[in-house]
Protein backbone atom coordinates (compact mmCIF):
# COMPACT_ATOMS: atom_id res chain seq x y z
CA UNK A 1 0.00 0.00 0.00
CA UNK A 2 2.99 2.31 -0.48
CA UNK A 3 2.97 4.72 -3.43
CA UNK A 4 5.32 7.27 -4.88
CA UNK A 5 2.40 9.69 -5.01
CA UNK A 6 -1.17 9.91 -3.76
CA UNK A 7 -3.51 12.45 -5.35
CA UNK A 8 -6.50 13.58 -3.29
CA UNK A 9 -9.32 14.66 -5.59
CA UNK A 10 -10.62 13.06 -8.78
CA UNK A 11 -11.63 16.21 -10.63
CA UNK A 12 -10.13 17.38 -13.94
CA UNK A 13 -6.97 18.71 -12.28
CA UNK A 14 -6.53 15.62 -10.10
CA UNK A 15 -6.79 13.62 -13.33
CA UNK A 16 -4.23 15.90 -15.00
CA UNK A 17 -1.85 15.20 -12.11
CA UNK A 18 -2.48 11.47 -12.56
CA UNK A 19 -1.75 11.66 -16.28
CA UNK A 20 1.54 13.47 -15.66
CA UNK A 21 2.44 10.97 -12.93
CA UNK A 22 1.87 8.12 -15.38
CA UNK A 23 4.02 9.86 -18.00
CA UNK A 24 6.74 10.21 -15.37
CA UNK A 25 6.64 6.55 -14.43
CA UNK A 26 5.42 7.15 -10.88
CA UNK A 27 3.49 4.55 -8.88
CA UNK A 28 0.44 6.56 -7.85
CA UNK A 29 -3.20 6.46 -6.75
CA UNK A 30 -6.08 8.95 -6.98
CA UNK A 31 -8.59 9.05 -4.11
CA UNK A 32 -11.97 10.73 -4.71
CA UNK A 33 -14.67 11.02 -2.06
CA UNK A 34 -17.52 11.04 -4.57
CA UNK A 35 -18.13 10.29 -8.23
CA UNK A 36 -15.57 10.98 -10.93
CA UNK A 37 -15.30 14.78 -11.38
CA UNK A 38 -17.68 15.03 -8.44
CA UNK A 39 -17.97 18.83 -8.49
CA UNK A 40 -18.96 18.88 -12.17
CA UNK A 41 -21.47 16.12 -11.49
CA UNK A 42 -23.21 18.41 -8.97
CA UNK A 43 -23.42 21.34 -11.39
CA UNK A 44 -26.95 22.23 -12.62
CA UNK A 45 -28.32 19.56 -14.94
CA UNK A 46 -28.77 21.93 -17.90
CA UNK A 47 -25.61 23.97 -17.35
CA UNK A 48 -23.43 25.14 -20.22
CA UNK A 49 -19.80 25.96 -19.45
CA UNK A 50 -18.48 29.51 -19.82
CA UNK A 51 -15.28 27.99 -21.29
CA UNK A 52 -14.92 26.40 -24.70
CA UNK A 53 -14.34 22.68 -25.04
CA UNK A 54 -10.81 23.41 -26.28
CA UNK A 55 -9.93 25.08 -22.97
CA UNK A 56 -11.28 22.10 -20.99
CA UNK A 57 -9.18 19.51 -22.82
CA UNK A 58 -6.65 17.46 -20.85
CA UNK A 59 -4.41 14.47 -21.53
CA UNK A 60 -3.96 15.21 -25.25
CA UNK A 61 -7.49 13.91 -25.92
CA UNK A 62 -9.70 16.21 -28.07
CA UNK A 63 -12.96 17.39 -26.47
CA UNK A 64 -15.60 17.42 -29.20
CA UNK A 65 -18.89 19.11 -28.29
CA UNK A 66 -21.96 20.02 -30.32
CA UNK A 67 -21.48 23.73 -29.67
CA UNK A 68 -18.46 25.88 -28.91
CA UNK A 69 -19.25 25.76 -25.19
CA UNK A 70 -20.00 22.26 -23.94
CA UNK A 71 -22.77 21.14 -21.63
CA UNK A 72 -22.39 19.43 -18.28
CA UNK A 73 -23.46 16.12 -19.85
CA UNK A 74 -20.79 16.42 -22.54
CA UNK A 75 -18.14 17.25 -19.95
CA UNK A 76 -19.01 14.22 -17.81
CA UNK A 77 -18.78 11.99 -20.88
CA UNK A 78 -15.44 13.53 -21.86
CA UNK A 79 -13.80 13.06 -18.46
CA UNK A 80 -15.05 9.47 -18.27
CA UNK A 81 -13.31 8.86 -21.58
CA UNK A 82 -10.13 10.44 -20.20
CA UNK A 83 -10.13 8.14 -17.15
CA UNK A 84 -10.66 5.10 -19.37
CA UNK A 85 -8.18 6.08 -22.10
CA UNK A 86 -5.39 6.74 -19.60
CA UNK A 87 -6.42 3.85 -17.31
CA UNK A 88 -6.16 6.12 -14.30
CA UNK A 89 -6.08 4.25 -10.96
CA UNK A 90 -8.92 6.02 -9.15
CA UNK A 91 -10.69 4.88 -5.99
CA UNK A 92 -14.14 6.53 -6.11
CA UNK A 93 -16.33 7.07 -3.05
CA UNK A 94 -13.32 6.88 -0.75
CA UNK A 95 -12.94 9.87 1.56
CA UNK A 96 -9.52 10.92 2.83
CA UNK A 97 -9.83 11.76 6.52
CA UNK A 98 -6.22 12.53 7.47
CA UNK A 99 -2.82 13.19 5.93
CA UNK A 100 0.15 13.12 8.31
CA UNK A 101 3.80 13.93 7.67
CA UNK A 102 6.01 11.04 8.73
CA UNK A 103 9.76 10.88 9.21
CA UNK A 104 9.93 9.84 5.57
CA UNK A 105 6.91 10.57 3.43
CA UNK A 106 3.26 10.63 4.48
CA UNK A 107 0.52 8.47 5.86
CA UNK A 108 -2.87 8.91 4.19
CA UNK A 109 -5.92 7.64 6.04
CA UNK A 110 -9.26 7.16 4.31
CA UNK A 111 -12.60 5.79 5.42
CA UNK A 112 -11.62 2.51 3.73
CA UNK A 113 -7.88 2.04 4.11
CA UNK A 114 -4.47 3.34 5.20
CA UNK A 115 -1.73 4.21 2.72
CA UNK A 116 1.81 5.54 2.81
CA UNK A 117 3.48 7.57 0.09
CA UNK A 118 6.47 9.76 -0.66
CA UNK A 119 4.48 12.76 -1.91
CA UNK A 120 0.90 14.01 -1.81
CA UNK A 121 -1.06 16.28 -4.13
CA UNK A 122 -4.23 17.86 -2.74
CA UNK A 123 -6.60 18.88 -5.56
CA UNK A 124 -9.91 19.03 -3.70
CA UNK A 125 -11.24 22.30 -5.13
CA UNK A 126 -13.86 24.21 -3.18
CA UNK A 127 -17.29 23.34 -4.58
CA UNK A 128 -18.01 20.77 -1.85
CA UNK A 129 -17.87 23.40 0.90
CA UNK A 130 -20.70 25.96 0.78
CA UNK A 131 -20.69 29.21 2.73
CA UNK A 132 -23.29 28.86 5.44
CA UNK A 133 -26.06 31.40 5.92
CA UNK A 134 -25.75 31.00 9.71
CA UNK A 135 -29.38 31.79 10.42
CA UNK A 136 -32.11 29.84 12.23
CA UNK A 137 -33.95 27.55 9.84
CA UNK A 138 -31.05 26.95 7.47
CA UNK A 139 -31.37 23.21 8.07
CA UNK A 140 -34.97 23.07 6.87
CA UNK A 141 -35.50 20.74 3.91
CA UNK A 142 -36.71 23.63 1.75
CA UNK A 143 -33.25 25.26 1.87
CA UNK A 144 -30.68 24.17 -0.72
CA UNK A 145 -27.10 25.32 -1.34
CA UNK A 146 -26.82 23.59 -4.71
CA UNK A 147 -29.04 24.20 -7.71
CA UNK A 148 -30.07 21.41 -10.06
CA UNK A 149 -32.98 22.52 -12.23
CA UNK A 150 -35.93 24.92 -12.26
CA UNK A 151 -38.86 22.53 -12.58
CA UNK A 152 -39.44 21.90 -8.83
CA UNK A 153 -40.00 25.64 -8.28
CA UNK A 154 -42.77 26.12 -10.82
CA UNK A 155 -45.53 28.27 -9.24
CA UNK A 156 -43.58 28.34 -5.97
CA UNK A 157 -42.43 31.36 -3.99
CA UNK A 158 -38.67 31.06 -4.34
CA UNK A 159 -36.05 33.16 -2.56
CA UNK A 160 -32.59 33.27 -4.12
CA UNK A 161 -29.85 34.49 -1.79
CA UNK A 162 -26.77 36.04 -3.39
CA UNK A 163 -25.47 38.75 -5.70
CA UNK A 164 -23.16 36.91 -8.11
CA UNK A 165 -23.43 35.07 -11.40
CA UNK A 166 -24.84 31.90 -9.87
CA UNK A 167 -27.60 33.76 -8.04
CA UNK A 168 -28.57 35.75 -11.13
CA UNK A 169 -28.48 32.68 -13.37
CA UNK A 170 -30.68 30.73 -10.97
CA UNK A 171 -33.11 33.62 -10.46
CA UNK A 172 -33.56 34.11 -14.21
CA UNK A 173 -33.92 30.44 -15.10
CA UNK A 174 -36.45 29.76 -12.34
CA UNK A 175 -38.44 32.90 -13.23
CA UNK A 176 -38.51 31.80 -16.89
CA UNK A 177 -39.87 28.42 -15.79
CA UNK A 178 -42.71 29.93 -13.78
CA UNK A 179 -41.37 30.49 -10.27
CA UNK A 180 -42.22 33.60 -8.24
CA UNK A 181 -38.67 34.76 -7.57
CA UNK A 182 -37.38 37.08 -4.88
CA UNK A 183 -33.69 37.99 -4.90
CA UNK A 184 -32.15 38.89 -1.54
CA UNK A 185 -28.86 40.78 -1.72
CA UNK A 186 -26.76 41.75 1.29
CA UNK A 187 -25.10 44.72 -0.44
CA UNK A 188 -26.46 47.78 -2.25
CA UNK A 189 -26.23 46.21 -5.72
CA UNK A 190 -25.39 43.09 -7.69
CA UNK A 191 -21.70 42.28 -8.05
CA UNK A 192 -19.76 44.13 -10.72
CA UNK A 193 -18.46 40.77 -11.98
CA UNK A 194 -21.85 39.69 -13.36
CA UNK A 195 -21.30 38.28 -16.88
CA UNK A 196 -22.06 40.78 -19.64
CA UNK A 197 -24.67 38.50 -21.23
CA UNK A 198 -26.52 38.09 -17.91
CA UNK A 199 -26.46 41.70 -16.68
CA UNK A 200 -29.08 43.31 -19.00
CA UNK A 201 -31.62 40.54 -18.43
CA UNK A 202 -31.39 40.49 -14.63
CA UNK A 203 -31.36 44.32 -14.44
CA UNK A 204 -34.49 44.54 -16.59
CA UNK A 205 -36.33 41.84 -14.64
CA UNK A 206 -35.59 43.67 -11.39
CA UNK A 207 -36.60 47.00 -12.90
CA UNK A 208 -39.98 45.73 -14.09
CA UNK A 209 -40.36 43.77 -10.82
CA UNK A 210 -40.77 40.44 -12.57
CA UNK A 211 -38.10 39.45 -10.07
CA UNK A 212 -38.49 41.24 -6.77
CA UNK A 213 -35.13 42.31 -5.34
CA UNK A 214 -34.28 43.40 -1.80
CA UNK A 215 -30.93 45.20 -1.55
CA UNK A 216 -29.05 46.00 1.67
CA UNK A 217 -31.09 43.16 3.12
CA UNK A 218 -30.00 40.77 5.84
CA UNK A 219 -31.62 37.35 6.17
CA UNK A 220 -32.63 36.90 9.80
CA UNK A 221 -34.61 33.66 9.92
CA UNK A 222 -36.07 30.98 7.66
CA UNK A 223 -39.47 29.61 8.68
CA UNK A 224 -41.58 26.80 7.25
CA UNK A 225 -43.70 29.13 5.13
CA UNK A 226 -41.88 32.46 5.26
CA UNK A 227 -38.61 34.38 5.59
CA UNK A 228 -37.66 37.19 7.95
CA UNK A 229 -35.31 39.83 6.52
CA UNK A 230 -33.93 43.08 7.94
CA UNK A 231 -33.87 46.05 5.60
CA UNK A 232 -33.75 49.81 6.19
CA UNK A 233 -34.15 49.40 9.93
CA UNK A 234 -37.26 47.24 9.64
CA UNK A 235 -38.11 43.55 9.77
CA UNK A 236 -40.05 42.16 6.81
CA UNK A 237 -41.75 38.78 6.63
CA UNK A 238 -41.98 37.33 3.12
CA UNK A 239 -44.08 34.38 2.09
CA UNK A 240 -41.76 31.60 0.94
CA UNK A 241 -41.80 27.98 -0.22
CA UNK A 242 -38.13 27.37 -1.11
CA UNK A 243 -34.74 28.98 -0.57
CA UNK A 244 -31.75 28.62 -2.90
CA UNK A 245 -28.66 29.94 -1.12
CA UNK A 246 -26.20 30.87 -3.88
CA UNK A 247 -23.75 32.32 -1.37
CA UNK A 248 -20.60 30.77 -2.77
CA UNK A 249 -18.13 28.09 -1.77
CA UNK A 250 -14.76 27.85 -0.07
CA UNK A 251 -11.86 25.43 0.35
CA UNK A 252 -11.94 22.92 3.19
CA UNK A 253 -9.79 25.01 5.51
CA UNK A 254 -10.19 22.56 8.39
CA UNK A 255 -8.68 19.82 6.23
CA UNK A 256 -5.79 22.07 5.15
CA UNK A 257 -5.15 23.07 8.74
CA UNK A 258 -5.15 19.44 9.90
CA UNK A 259 -2.30 18.76 7.45
CA UNK A 260 -0.33 21.77 8.67
CA UNK A 261 -0.77 23.86 5.52
CA UNK A 262 -0.33 27.55 6.36
CA UNK A 263 -2.54 30.34 5.05
CA UNK A 264 -1.49 33.77 3.87
CA UNK A 265 -2.83 36.74 5.80
CA UNK A 266 -4.48 38.25 2.71
CA UNK A 267 -8.22 38.76 2.51
CA UNK A 268 -8.61 35.70 0.27
CA UNK A 269 -7.00 33.31 2.80
CA UNK A 270 -4.90 31.70 0.10
CA UNK A 271 -2.80 28.72 1.18
CA UNK A 272 0.98 29.05 1.21
CA UNK A 273 2.63 27.45 -1.82
CA UNK A 274 5.59 27.97 -4.15
CA UNK A 275 4.37 29.46 -7.44
CA UNK A 276 6.84 27.55 -9.62
CA UNK A 277 6.41 24.10 -8.07
CA UNK A 278 3.06 24.36 -6.19
CA UNK A 279 4.72 22.76 -3.16
CA UNK A 280 3.13 23.93 0.09
CA UNK A 281 5.00 24.92 3.24
CA UNK A 282 5.18 21.17 3.95
CA UNK A 283 7.91 19.53 1.84
CA UNK A 284 6.44 16.89 -0.44
CA UNK A 285 2.84 18.12 -0.10
CA UNK A 286 1.57 19.94 -3.18
CA UNK A 287 -1.59 21.95 -3.90
CA UNK A 288 -3.22 21.90 -7.33
CA UNK A 289 -6.18 23.41 -9.11
CA UNK A 290 -8.59 26.07 -7.90
CA UNK A 291 -7.72 25.27 -4.28
CA UNK A 292 -4.73 27.62 -4.48
CA UNK A 293 -7.06 30.62 -4.88
CA UNK A 294 -8.54 30.34 -1.41
CA UNK A 295 -11.64 32.52 -1.19
CA UNK A 296 -10.90 34.15 -4.54
CA UNK A 297 -12.98 31.64 -6.43
CA UNK A 298 -13.23 33.66 -9.65
CA UNK A 299 -9.51 33.61 -10.50
CA UNK A 300 -8.62 29.96 -11.10
CA UNK A 301 -10.50 27.54 -13.35
CA UNK A 302 -9.82 24.29 -15.20
CA UNK A 303 -8.37 26.12 -18.18
CA UNK A 304 -5.69 28.08 -16.30
CA UNK A 305 -4.65 25.29 -13.91
CA UNK A 306 -4.12 22.51 -16.46
CA UNK A 307 -0.34 23.01 -16.19
CA UNK A 308 -0.31 22.24 -12.46
CA UNK A 309 0.16 18.51 -12.95
CA UNK A 310 3.29 18.97 -15.07
CA UNK A 311 4.76 21.56 -12.71
CA UNK A 312 4.33 19.27 -9.72
CA UNK A 313 5.49 16.03 -11.34
CA UNK A 314 8.50 17.76 -12.90
CA UNK A 315 9.50 18.93 -9.42
CA UNK A 316 8.97 15.47 -7.92
CA UNK A 317 11.12 13.86 -10.62
CA UNK A 318 13.79 16.56 -10.19
CA UNK A 319 14.02 15.83 -6.46
CA UNK A 320 14.22 12.07 -7.08
CA UNK A 321 17.23 12.58 -9.34
CA UNK A 322 19.20 14.38 -6.63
Amino acid sequence: MHFDLIIVGGGPIGMVCGIEAKKGGLHYLILEKGALVNSLFHFPANMTFFSTSLLLEIGDVPFISHADKPTRTEALEYYRRIATAWQLPIHLYETVTAIKRQQTGFSVTSDKSLYTCDQVIVATGFYDQFISLRVPGENLSKVKHYYDEAHPYYQQKLAVIGAGNSACDVALECWQKGAQVTLIVRGPQLKETIKYWIRPNIDNRIKDQSIRAYFNAKLVEIKDRSLIIWQDGQLHELENDFVLAMTGYLPDYAFLSSMGVLLNTDEHRTPVYHEDTLESNIPGLYLAGVLIGGMKTNKWFIENTRDHGKKIVDHILFKRQK
